[in-house]
């Protein structure tokens, strides 16, 4: 008997090290205290090989910004002002000083993201198109870092068990749709709202524009 007691306890104590702990809470300290209400979005750094993740995750930034609260400087706009002061890499727009794009535009903050992983990844049985993407929110009038933060999304998510069958026809057509449509697209659009829209566990905090502003404490 026990022997028997012992090896539950030790196959309990075996489960609760393997149990998922909840991340601990972000520490919004510095957001509060810097309250931004616009953001200025700078073009991604781009870690991933395909050329289309500049541009294709900086299009989907906008939308769940704006749908926290925030005023998001439009982003035609800000690559022509870039482009008129020579700048057209990330890299070198990444580069400017916190001072010089807050005399600029006169954004409250500055979003700096990085694209890890962009496009799609043919298997004998699975298509996967993936995005992962960083992002860091700093203050553009002291540079204090107000948030950070990353998130992927993933074609192949809700893909459950199937027979080997189905599963071959489905990356066929998969591949096929994904050579003729930009599949990426559409994933670095739930990537950017899993990464980028309030409300989300240790995610960014609703703004001003936004009707849950005043109760966002109850998300932190």
């Amino acid at each position: 008997m026990k022997k028997y007691c012992i090896g539950l306890t030790a196959v309990a104590l075996l489960l609760g090290g393997c149990a998922t702990q909840a991340p601990a809470p972000y520490d919004y300290t510095a957001f509060k205290a810097s309250n931004p209400k616009s953001i200025l979005v700078l073009p991604p750094l781009n870690e991933s090989p395909d050329v289309n993740a500049v541009n294709g995750m900086l299009s989907q930034t906008s939308m769940p910004l704006a749908e926290s609260g925030y005023y998001v400087f439009p982003v035609a706009l800000v690559q022509q002002t870039f482009r008129q002061n020579g700048l057209d890499s990330p890299a070198d727009i990444h580069a400017v000083k916190l001072e010089k794009l807050h005399d600029i535009f006169g954004a409250d903050a500055v979003l700096y993201l990085k694209v890890k992983h962009y496009g799609t990844s043919y298997q004998v049985l699975v298509s996967d198109t993936r995005v992962t993407a960083e992002a860091v929110l700093l203050d553009a009038r002291t540079g204090a870092k107000l948030w950070s933060g990353t998130a992927t999304a993933s074609s192949a998510e809700n893909q459950g068990n199937q027979g080997l069958l189905v599963m071959l026809v489905q990356a066929a057509i998969q591949q096929i749709a994904s050579n003729l449509s930009d599949k990426s697209h559409d994933i670095a659009g739930i990537t950017s709202q899993r990464l980028l829209a309030a409300g989300r566990m240790n995610g960014m905090l609703y703004g001003p524009r936004s009707p849950h502003y005043r109760q966002r404490e109850a998300v932190e």
